[in-house]
């Protein structure tokens, strides 16, 4: 699949935060893909039964200027759809012979990076970077499977001797986010962007003065809109035989990238740490 602003990733992922009105022009797009391209927006309008300025509303909801520049996003999204369709996310089975459980499981994982890249903001994923490059502190939040993410960027980040925890339980994430201060980053990690205890955390660090990041699902959610920066994953929906499978490779992947990012910008300055780290983990230090 091309890395690219995909609308029909976005539409899907959106779909439960937009209005009534507006989930209808979605519905539409989606059940009508074919004929979009080739509908006015007058068009559009009757088909979904709402009206032009509903649709207009819809397509700048969706990231876009105009009815024009979305019609053309979705004629590029199509030609990529036969591929997408062949290399679709595909739940867990019963009785799946281990070898369709192999190959099953790699292609979401793939998938799940994929559409990420495809949803994740170049623009908030600069400011994050910078952010974190100036910062006194970086601290973690999340909750489970995000808390298992929390702890691997604990720890990548520890590498390069930046002073950061990750905080994955309800009180010591309270008791940390009131320890925060001006100049000190929080990143909050939750797929849905619901988790009480995460959002808790986060608007006492927000009262705290430190910079707010989120790493959550492409879509509208306390979390995004509370945050200072957001940076989107895009996965499957979570069933109960696949988990959080998707989610977390997503925001593994997410982590990776502010890890290099800074890493990358500093290299000069932290290359020395990331020396030490490697060579002790390699055992060569060892007498």
């Amino acid at each position: 699949m091309a890395i690219h602003d995909h609308i029909l990733i976005k539409i899907r992922d959106r779909r439960d935060s937009l209005t009534p009105v507006e989930r209808r022009v979605a519905d539409c797009v989606l059940a009508h893909l074919e004929e979009i391209p080739h509908l006015s927006i007058k068009r559009l309008a009757k088909l979904s039964q709402t009206s032009d300025a509903s649709v207009l509303r819809f397509c700048k909801t969706m990231g876009y200027a105009g009815y024009r520049s979305f019609i053309v996003s979705i004629s590029a999204s199509l030609g990529s759809m036969e591929e997408e369709h062949r290399d679709s996310y595909t739940d867990i089975q019963p009785g799946d012979d281990l070898d369709v459980v192999i190959a099953n499981i790699s292609r979401n994982n793939c998938r799940s990076i994929e559409d990420t890249l495809s949803v994740l903001s170049r623009e908030e994923v600069t400011r994050a970077v910078g952010l974190l490059r100036g910062s006194s502190r970086i601290v973690f939040f999340g909750i489970g499977a995000s808390g298992l993410v929390c702890r691997d960027a604990e720890m990548k980040f520890s590498r390069i001797n930046k002073m950061c925890h990750a905080y994955t339980d309800g009180h010591s994430q309270l008791t940390a986010a009131t320890l925060l201060a001006k100049g000190d980053v929080a990143i909050f990690v939750s797929n849905s962007g619901a988790t009480t205890e995460v959002l808790d955390s986060l608007d006492i660090a927000k009262k705290q003065g430190a910079h707010l990041i989120a790493i959550t699902k492409y879509n509208r959610s306390e979390l995004a809109d509370r945050s200072d920066v957001v940076l989107s994953i895009s996965t499957p929906e979570v069933t109960i035989r696949s988990g959080a499978m998707g989610s977390r490779i997503a925001m593994l992947t997410v982590i990776d990238i502010l890890f290099a990012g800074v890493a990358s910008a500093e290299y000069q300055h932290v290359k020395k740490y990331l020396t030490k780290t490697h060579d002790i983990l390699a055992g060569k230090q060892r007498k």
